[in-house]
């Protein structure tokens, strides 16, 4: 093989860095506690970018690990050695299809950046991840979902097409601007959640819906965190279609409030549920009263509603920003387990005797109403050359946990390289050749982020 630097200098429009001059950040995930080692930091601009980077990697059998804005909690934008292709200046949104309700982006576009642009156009794009930075193509690569998942659906709902380039530069365009398709195998989907691993997306085509009229949020307290979770069912048959049901300790919330300077409502509440309703005015406040009725019925000790949108923006904020808060403290874990609706309180329950029998601190919060538990394992104290051994030891038992109460290792974060070993673990041998099978017709030399997933 040719020298690296000769094989792709003066090749695209992007920006090329090799070797010991690439950036740490772009080695890493959001973390930053592993960092890889890439010959090659490409930073893309268009398409024709794309496929001249990936017919070299492909001709020189070099692994292509994506990335996009940088948010990845799961280590899937960490490299070992090849091409880092950050595809972030794609950044257009290119087409907002007023008659079919669509909007085509790049895979750049921030998702802040698609919210705001849709709704002052009267349209909702509903995935709502807490990290409004990440990217439209992070978002579909690892099937995000987010706050209005328990309503609306996950990312995966909403992508209808994509143009992905193969690692040999074929461009291929998959599923149509349509929002029924049973024409073949449904391909499209098939890349959403994938990771990275087959294919590098280029272009989406969103579905949207028509902007609520009014969205009423409300935070709920009790006692207990079990008093709050055995409430979720009771919503879910009152028929109240709550478009978010959060659930959140105090413990947990003091560290969002400390990072942003705000305030939780109830400061005498041991756990929340904030739920959000929508729909027209008086219909959301009928239900939000029958809300109140069947929660008070059964052991809310205060039911808040938030008619201030500013004081509604807070709450958010203040539940978005508990991950930052927990980053900004020192080192930690992130996991994305996700359990049955029915055994959220279980596994909580389970992870509070784990950190109360020595085992490290672990902060607990996550989607209520559809049973994906966020957890932050933390360092401390421990020492750095035990933390390895101690990090592998409690996810072992919080994943072995996670899968006999019937969930499985990641809700939205995907597996990437972190949760890889649990994965495998966990999971049987003729479901992993299945994915493998699929790996190798996009992927025949396992050339696309080799070393994460299910991997070859």
């Amino acid at each position: 093989m040719k020298d690296i630097k000769s094989l792709f200098e003066g090749k695209i429009k992007g920006i090329l860095v090799f070797g010991k001059d690439i950036e740490k950040k772009y080695l890493s995930d959001f973390i930053g506690a592993r960092v890889g080692h890439a010959d090659v930091y490409a930073r893309v601009k268009d398409e024709d970018d794309v496929q001249i980077i990936l017919k070299i990697a492909y001709a020189n059998r070099l692994n292509v690990v994506v990335r996009g804005a940088g948010t990845n909690l799961a280590g899937s934008t960490i490299p070992d050695g090849g091409v880092v292709l950050d595809v972030s200046d794609m950044n257009q949104i290119l087409e907002l299809d007023d008659e079919t309700l669509t909007v085509t982006v790049q895979p750049g576009v921030i998702l802040r950046d698609l919210i705001e642009y849709v709704e002052k156009r009267g349209y909702l794009y509903a995935p709502d991840p807490a990290e409004k930075g990440a990217s439209i193509g992070g978002n579909v690569s690892t099937n995000a979902g987010g706050m209005r998942a328990v309503k609306y659906g996950v990312t995966r709902n909403y992508v209808l097409a994509l143009d992905l380039y193969k690692i040999d530069g074929t461009k291929v365009h998959l599923g149509a601007k349509t929002y029924k398709f049973s024409t073949g195998l449904n391909l499209q989907q098939l890349v959403v959640g994938s990771e990275g691993t087959l294919g590098v997306i280029t272009k989406i085509v969103l579905k949207l819906l028509p902007l609520p009229e009014f969205t009423l949020n409300t935070v709920i307290a009790y006692d207990s965190l079990k008093q709050g979770i055995s409430n979720v069912n009771i919503i879910f048959k009152s028929h109240l279609d709550p478009t978010a049901i959060e659930f959140v300790e105090k413990k947990v919330i003091a560290y969002g409030e400390k990072y942003l300077n705000k305030s939780f409502p109830c400061q005498n509440a041991k756990s929340y549920l904030i739920v959000a309703l929508d729909g027209d005015k008086k219909g959301v406040y009928e239900r939000f009263e029958k809300l109140k009725e069947v929660v008070k019925a059964h052991g809310a000790i205060e039911v808040i509603p938030l008619d201030d949108e500013t004081v509604a923006k807070d709450i958010w904020e203040i539940r978005g920003a508990i991950a930052r808060a927990v980053n900004a403290s020192g080192p930690w874990e992130p996991i994305d387990i996700v359990v049955p609706i029915n055994r959220i309180t279980d596994f909580v329950d389970y992870v509070n005797e784990l950190t109360d029998s020595g085992s490290p601190r672990i902060v607990a919060f996550g989607h209520a109403g559809d049973g994906n538990v966020h957890l932050c394992v933390l360092k401390d104290n421990i020492a750095d050359e035990k933390w390895p051994e101690v990090l592998h030891n409690t996810m072992e038992k919080l994943y072995k946990k996670s899968y006999e109460l019937g969930g499985v290792v990641s809700g939205e974060h995907g597996v990437g390289k972190g949760k890889r070993d649990f994965f495998l673990q966990n999971t049987p041998e003729e479901y992993r050749s299945l994915m493998i099978g699929v790996k190798k017709s996009f992927d025949e030399f396992n050339l696309l982020n080799p070393h994460s997933g299910y991997g070859l």
